[in-house]
């Protein structure tokens, strides 16, 4: 597991997120408007080439490998490239966590056109990865926990569009907490979520 320590303060943290947000909008952008383009052959091609000349030029430079999970010298999580929450992975969604005094963690996220799978609803791996996602932050609001299950019942089609879910502690039972969750549009539930997190064994 990459963890990198990066000696920066928080208003270069600042300056990166302003930089690299913005770009991974727009290619976010970019697949939806791939995906829905009716455009004649000339100007698909045009596009063609401008999309990889683009990629081209931010292959110049580049690290190996993924991006791994980076700390700035404070502390602070940079988990850019995360599937879920990706600063700069415009395959992201990207999900916002936010949670209560209560314990109760959510976030609510629109589903466009790049995660579709059967006609006009979400593919069901993204539900997952959604849930997944909030399931194992909340589980890890108090010290580090990885998935060891996660056992999803899909009630009906998540339709594509705006979707909250929410997740809370269930109970903790030694090094495993587990967590319960859903998600919903709103008409209500369509995914129900139990997950099993494990913490990492004590070095010795």
């Amino acid at each position: 597991m990459k963890f990198t320590r990066e000696d920066i303060d928080t208003t270069e943290l600042d300056r990166r997120r302003a930089l690299y947000g913005p770009l991974t909008d727009a290619v976010r952008d970019l697949v939806d408007a791939t995906i829905r383009t009716e455009v004649d052959e000339a100007v698909i091609r045009d596009v063609h080439a401008t999309v990889a000349a683009a990629a081209a030029k931010l292959r110049t430079k580049q690290i190996d490998g993924a991006f791994g999970m980076r700390f700035t010298a404070d502390g602070k999580s940079i988990a850019w490239g995360n599937a879920g929450i990706g600063l700069r992975n415009a395959i992201a969604p990207p999900l916002v966590i936010e949670s209560d005094a209560s314990g109760l963690h959510w976030t609510e996220v629109t589903l466009g056109a790049a995660y579709e799978g059967p006609p006009g609803l979400v593919h069901g791996g993204v539900c997952a990865l959604v849930l997944d996602h909030l399931l194992g932050t909340t589980a890890s609001s108090v010290e580090p926990r990885f998935t060891g299950t996660l056992t999803l019942r899909y009630r009906r089609g998540t339709p594509l569009g705006p979707l909250r879910a929410e997740a809370r502690i269930d109970r903790n039972e030694g090094r495993k907490t587990i967590v319960v969750g859903s998600l919903s549009d709103e008409g209500g539930v369509t995914v129900e979520a139990e997950g099993i997190f494990i913490g990492p064994a004590a070095s010795n």
